[in-house]
């Protein structure tokens, strides 16, 4: 049986005597900094797609299945088991060793010679990188009281601009000075460097402190984590419209380098220094926000959790199509900003109704099912519709087939936004229920 080495017995007093204010937000910069790396090793191949696509004679189909399909399949697949995992044993030492082996497998991208070799290279950094964030929501909600924990998932969220903007300039300035597989081996070194520091700087806090008055608490059986997240129709539908807003993100993101490459005229150093200051700029803002809807809105009516980031896509439409239709890289950069942000906004708000929802023993695995759902339908999808529409569209407009493969994300933001009316409807009558009942 799995031993679960959570800290047990103490009282919560002491427990946050011996953390401190100051630690716990240590801990929020440290796991923001893992999760720099994941995403960093998540973003290399969109942000080098252009000189991997001429070197290996890859398809635009080929790269979404590289930067979506092959790594959100076993990324979230794997993501399952591996939370099950964290709900009953250490979750610091998970994090360590999942760092470690998505950095081996980073590395090994760059002596891919074909399609498949790539390919299963990132199916070991999909694997790897299952078992990062779940256990962190988990370690987050047990140094965080429920109306903070919007502020210390908006700091874990920021490791996602700081991955893409140190990722992109890095990338591009190793990839032009030194070709693109020195970029894949160098971030694939740092991260076997920092996965040893994990386990010095982070302390395995007691779980569920902030619930059932800060009794440790057992770890759930798997079928009974399954049983309380599916059977509660506010979680699903919030799961379902994340999805569907990760697959109009991951849509953006993952193509924006090869349509400002392909299409707009930039240069690969002109993309490590514009795009990535602008794509990290505008995560931060989201992330910002997030926190902001979280703590200040959603805390006090949680149906704010899924609204507020539905009604974003809706506005940021016409900006999507301004920036596939813009005359320069300039003001694609510019009409970016905006679409980014609205549709990167809804992760932290989703996060915190998870969490402020799910019972501590049940919350790594309730984390991993939503990932799941995120990353299959939106890492896993979007990426690759684009890629393959473009194909679809090359053979009569060429290089532009890929502005009408990125309108063609417009009437998913739709359906994203109908979810994530939906899931607020579940939400209210969820509430409803719990104060009449």
């Amino acid at each position: 049986m799995i031993r679960d080495d959570s800290v047990s017995g103490a009282s919560l007093q002491a427990s946050q005597h011996r953390d401190g204010e100051r630690y716990r937000y240590v801990v929020a910069v440290v796991l923001a900094l893992v999760y720099m790396l994941n995403f960093l090793d998540r973003q290399i191949l969109s942000i080098l797609a252009e000189p991997i696509k001429l070197e290996l004679g890859l398809s635009d189909t080929q790269l979404g299945l590289l930067t979506g399909l092959t790594f959100a399949l076993f990324y979230a697949l794997f993501g399952i088991p591996v939370a099950l995992i964290a709900d009953r044993w250490n979750r610091v030492r998970v994090i360590a060793a999942a760092c470690s082996l998505w950095s081996l497998f980073t590395a090994a991208s760059g002596f891919a010679g074909s399609f498949l070799s790539l390919a299963l290279a990132r199916v070991g950094v999909g694997i790897g990188e299952a078992g990062c964030s779940p256990p962190a929501y988990s370690i987050l909600s047990d140094y965080f009281p429920p109306e903070r924990r919007g502020r210390a998932l908006g700091i874990y969220v920021l490791g996602v601009p700081a991955g893409s903007l140190i990722g992109t300039v890095a990338a591009a300035w190793i990839a032009a000075h030194y070709g693109w597989r020195a970029a894949f081996i160098s971030v694939g070194l740092l991260g076997l460097l920092a996965a040893p520091l994990i386990l010095l700087l982070i302390r395995e806090p007691q779980r569920g402190r902030y619930d059932a008055g800060g009794r440790a608490q057992p770890p759930g059986a798997a079928l009974d984590a399954f049983r309380f997240f599916f059977r509660s129709p506010a979680l699903v539908l919030n799961a379902i419209a994340s999805g569907l807003t990760a697959f109009v993100s991951y849509g953006i993101i993952n193509w924006t380098p090869a349509f400002l490459t392909r299409v707009q005229g930039m240069t690969l150093p002109q993309i490590g220094t514009y795009y990535g200051l602008v794509l990290a700029g505008s995560m931060v803002v989201a992330s910002w926000l997030g926190a902001v809807f979280s703590d200040r809105l959603g805390a006090r009516n949680a149906v704010y959790y899924p609204l507020l980031p539905g009604l974003g896509l809706v506005f940021m439409i016409p900006l999507l199509i301004g920036f596939t239709l813009a005359s320069s890289w300039q003001m694609s950069l510019l009409l970016m900003i905006i679409p980014v942000v609205l549709t990167s906004t809804y992760l932290v708000p989703a996060l915190a109704l998870l969490q402020n929802r799910t019972p501590a023993r049940y919350r790594a695995t309730a984390s991993s099912l939503l990932l799941f759902l995120i990353n299959l339908t939106g890492l896993g999808c979007g990426p690759l519709l684009v890629g393959a529409i473009s194909d679809w569209l090359a053979p009569v407009y060429g290089d532009r087939s890929l502005v009408y493969a990125l309108q063609c994300l417009i009437p998913f933001a739709l359906l994203a936004f109908a979810f994530q009316c939906a899931s607020a409807w579940a939400i209210r009558k969820e509430s409803r229920a719990v104060s009449t009942g």
